[in-house]
């Protein structure tokens, strides 16, 4: 979609968008389409709610063939994430009417948002919800919505709003890759197919180095190769790099970690299918991560960053990693399989250690689709933050309520890790079956592999794929994750 700043609007326009505030009061440059549309305003149905949207048809006295009053609610209620979600009601309603293009009139009060940072986001919310996945659809679908081409922001603060428009756009392709990457069917997606996927983002400036599966050997990375042993498609171990202070950052990079399970089958400890359809997104970490160091890219982000994912997939064969085995880790340490459905966990102790270790980052962040029973303790509303750092935990929790990828914070307690000692190994995979909270568990594990790093992690599960349509998301891949590291990239810029 192309989006357009101008400084004043266009009267050939077919389609116009202009908001109203509570009271039904139009905003701005809206106001010249007071008379037109006047009999639509006074309809009891319409109060101007946040999102709120009265079409206007044909009307007279206006040029444009149509007129859609936006609804923006209280305007000392807004945020740049409410503008967010009300660019992607519009865009979402003019698909449905299969309007191609519209143009969007600013000017008004907006609150404590400024007129650009409302409308930048506007455009990003419409941008995030215009996107498709159809490259495997052959035959047109009855009823299909039509797609949205272009949007034009007329306002008089147009350099301002050119600015924020651009940085939404990179915003915006940083979570369309990795959307795309989490949709991709296995068949097409695994390991060495997204390793190559994400060579191309050299184009961008961003360094990469791919480690295949000798040198995973030779490096010693034990839990990454276990989990793999049951495919016949090899790991690789992604590292991306964006250095936008010349690698000179005080501390070291941030370094960003990614589950990357292209396919999770549960392997031995086999998934109920039900279970095993959206596996397809178990590497939906690794997607942020990629997304994220994209969208740093295109924006030339002052900061330095690394990206680390294992790539993997988890497969039921012959040559499987089996309950009971013993795993030697890239650190020296030890863990007992438990369960082979639980491999999040072995690979990322491995690619933690190897940020931790290579790289001496001034902190460590990591996002994984890992636990179900953090789906049971925070919903669909939060995702799961464990962190052993309190100054990185209120940054990263900063960082989610920017972004509207809201984290609720859960325990990291030594005793979690006294569950995890094995008899016959330095760690259990898992704790013991009659114990409960394989979140907090499984967290008190990774956060014995961070080199006593600032450390927080992000347990993503159930946010890789939204079940229906929302209001900046088609039903399909989220690109959850992308949102909240940008915005802690921007908080260290």
């Amino acid at each position: 979609m192309q989006i357009e700043v101008i400084a004043r609007p266009a009267e050939s326009a077919d389609v116009s968008i202009v908001f109203a505030a509570e009271g039904k009061k139009l905003l701005g440059l809206g106001a010249a389409f007071g008379k037109a549309v006047q009999k639509a305003l006074a309809a009891p149905a319409f109060s101007a709610r946040r999102g709120e949207i009265v079409d206007v048809l044909g009307a007279a006295d206006a040029k444009a063939r149509r007129i859609l009053v936006v609804g923006i609610g209280n305007p000392k209620e807004l945020s740049a994430i409410r503008a967010r979600k009300i660019g992607g009601k519009i865009a979402g309603h003019l698909m449905k009417a299969r309007e191609p293009k519209a143009q969007i009139l600013g000017g008004g009060d907006f609150g404590k948002l400024e007129e650009a940072v409302f409308l930048g986001n506007i455009a990003l919310g419409a941008r995030l919800r215009s996107y498709r996945f159809g490259k495997y659809v052959t035959q047109p679908k009855p009823g299909q919505p039509g797609e949205l081409t272009a949007l034009s922001l007329a306002t008089s603060e147009r350099a301002a709003t050119q600015k924020i428009v651009a940085d939404a756009e990179a915003l915006a392709t940083g979570i369309f890759f990795a959307r795309d990457q989490v949709n991709e069917p296995p068949s097409t997606l695994w390991p060495d197919a997204f390793a190559r996927r994400l060579s191309e983002l050299k184009k961008h400036g961003i360094a990469v180095e791919i480690h295949d599966e000798a040198a995973l050997r030779k490096m010693g990375a034990g839990g990454i190769l276990a989990v793999a042993q049951g495919s016949q498609h090899p790991p690789r171990l992604v590292v991306l790099r964006w250095n936008g202070k010349g690698g000179k950052s005080k501390g070291g990079p941030v370094a960003l970690v990614g589950k990357g399970v292209c396919f999770d089958s549960g392997g031995l400890s086999l998934k109920r299918t039900s279970q095993m359809l959206t596996m397809k997104g178990d590497m939906g970490g690794a997607a942020a991560v990629a997304g994220a160091i994209l969208t740093a890219a295109l924006r030339k982000a002052k900061v330095d960053v690394v990206g680390v994912m294992a790539l993997v997939e988890n497969m039921p064969s012959g040559s499987s990693y089996r309950p009971g085995d013993i795993v030697k880790t890239l650190a020296g340490k030890t863990m007992e399989i438990i369960d082979t459905d639980a491999e999040g966990r072995v690979t990322l102790v491995d690619s933690l250690h190897y940020a931790a270790s290579k790289f001496n980052p001034s902190c460590i962040l990591d996002a994984a689709t890992l636990t179900y029973s953090v789906t049971a303790a925070v919903g669909p509303v939060y995702a799961g933050l464990f962190a052993t750092d309190e100054a990185l935990a209120r940054e990263v929790l900063a960082a989610g309520e920017a972004a509207g990828e809201e984290l609720w914070r859960l325990p990291v307690n030594a005793d979690y890790v006294k569950n995890l000692k094995s008899k016959v190994a330095d760690y259990r995979q898992v704790a013991p079956d009659d114990l409960g909270a394989d979140a907090p568990h499984a967290a008190a594990l990774l956060s014995e592999f961070v080199a006593s790093k600032p450390w927080a992690h992000l347990d993503i599960a159930n946010k890789e794929f939204a079940t229906r349509d929302t209001a900046i998301c088609p039903e399909g891949a989220t690109g959850y994750g992308v949102a909240l590291f940008d915005a802690f990239l921007r908080q260290r810029e």
